[in-house]
């Protein structure tokens, strides 16, 4: 049993009257009179909420997987057996790593009705979550005491990779609609190097590609079809070093990582290419040979939903000697990484551009969007100067970063977090419209 804040008002607005009694006689009787309704309202309010047993239960609804940086829906019902109205408050016990302590529904129940209940949770990090059960606390209309009823099943959900996100790609890839999201039209130049068939001219056909010899047989001009060229090989070699560990938005830049390589893992298995993962940090970690086979995403979803951050340096010395010894063909390398400073990226520079010399390497590396802003405002004292010099150098030393990938011919992506997945992709599409992989 729990008394609500009506009851103590009450109490107080009572125990008030009887002080006043002793000022003035006619307010004691009254406050008499008033404890007595008081206490027979209690009475009646406990025999209404203790009369039976079984009085109100709730189930919880949601997937057994959450999706990593989206919002997931949970649903709960609620329903009560009484023969009378019912305020109700509804407190969903979820995992403690959300930090939510406002998952507190109010609501009034009429005798045979249920409620549905619905909100949303965004899980920052991959793992196992556990949810507990569902608190009711029921009061009459005169809402004087509650009574507490523990209902619904704990349960444990497991935070995996953004599928969600994978969804959308697939819905909007369906509809031929990914522009929606960001994603360009490329138009590829040139012609790619995989033939196809032959076929007879006819009027808005590229001249450029008679077969001549096709045409001479047959009398009548012949053109070669050409088709994208497929199966190329495209790795996400992720970074699991400290410097993965910086947050923003409340995710990892290792998760961001992670996300962008599962949703460019489908796309690349959408365009007949072949997908593949590699993790490093101190020593080589994860390695899944590239392939386009229909159980290929559920590998890669399943090696991503393990990978954790490392708190030491990422040795690239050890990323090329794996690189080198288990991809023998040219492939796209896509590096998830962060390199905060040119000196920083000098350091492994010569890793990376040995592994240019036989693949086609992409290094991914992150700007603060809140970062730029915070350069663009105007300072207002010798401090806020002195904090715009620091944040001015670290922009600057990310654009000196992208000129000297670029010099030794290594194809860099400065992006925002949030922005990953989609400029990964027009890299991609558009690295492969070129003719680069």
């Amino acid at each position: 049993m729990y008394l609500t804040k009506r009851f103590y008002i009450i109490g107080i607005l009572l125990v008030l009257l009887f002080v006043t009694g002793y000022f003035f006689p006619i307010f004691f009787a009254a406050g008499k009179s008033a404890l007595a309704f008081f206490t027979v309202a209690c009475i009646v309010d406990y025999v209404l909420l203790w009369h039976k047993k079984r009085v109100a239960a709730a189930e919880r609804y949601c997937t057994p997987r959450f999706s990593n940086g989206d919002e997931n829906e949970v649903r709960l019902v609620v329903e009560h057996y009484y023969p009378f109205i019912v305020n109700m408050e509804i407190i969903d016990e979820i995992p403690v790593i959300f930090q939510c302590r406002d998952i507190l529904f109010k609501t009034k129940l009429k005798p045979g009705n249920s409620k549905n209940i619905t909100y949303k949770l965004r899980p920052v990090k991959r793992g196992k979550y556990g949810f507990g059960n569902i608190i009711l606390y029921l009061s009459t209309v005169a809402g004087l005491i509650q009574r507490r009823v523990n209902s619904g099943t704990p349960v444990e959900i497991t935070v995996y990779p953004s599928y969600v996100m994978l969804n959308k790609y697939e819905l909007m890839a369906v509809h031929n609609n990914l522009t929606e999201l960001g994603i360009k039209k490329i138009r590829r130049t040139g012609h790619n190097t995989e033939f196809e068939y032959i076929k007879e001219y006819t009027k808005g056909d590229d001249y450029r590609t008679i077969n001549w010899k096709a045409s001479a047989r047959r009398h009548y001009p012949m053109i070669n079809i050409y088709q994208d060229e497929k199966s190329q090989q495209v790795y996400s070699v992720i970074d699991k070093g400290r410097i993965m560990q910086n947050a923003f938005h409340g995710m990892t830049l290792l998760d961001y990582a992670i996300n962008a390589s599962l949703v460019l893992s489908y796309i690349a298995i959408k365009k007949e290419d072949k997908a593949g993962l590699a993790t490093f940090e101190a020593d080589f970690g994860t390695f899944l040979p590239a392939d386009k086979q229909s159980g290929q995403m559920q590998k890669i979803m399943e090696c991503l939903y393990h990978q954790e951050t490392a708190f030491g340096e990422s040795d690239y010395s050890s990323l090329y000697v794996h690189i080198n010894k288990y991809i023998n063909k040219r492939s796209l390398l896509v590096i998830y990484t962060n390199f905060d400073t040119v000196v920083g990226m000098e350091r492994q520079i010569e890793y990376i551009r040995k592994l240019s010399e036989k693949h086609a390497v992409l290094v991914i590396f992150f700007e603060d969007g809140e970062l730029k802003e915070y350069a663009k405002q105007q300072p207002d004292s010798i401090e806020a100067y002195y904090n715009q010099t620091v944040a001015e150098k670290f922009i600057s030393d990310k654009l000196l970063v992208v000129g000297k990938l670029r010099q030794y011919g290594i194809y860099p992506l400065l992006t925002e977090p949030e922005n990953l997945s989609v400029n990964i992709i027009n890299k991609y599409l558009e690295m492969k419209a070129r003719g680069i992989i």
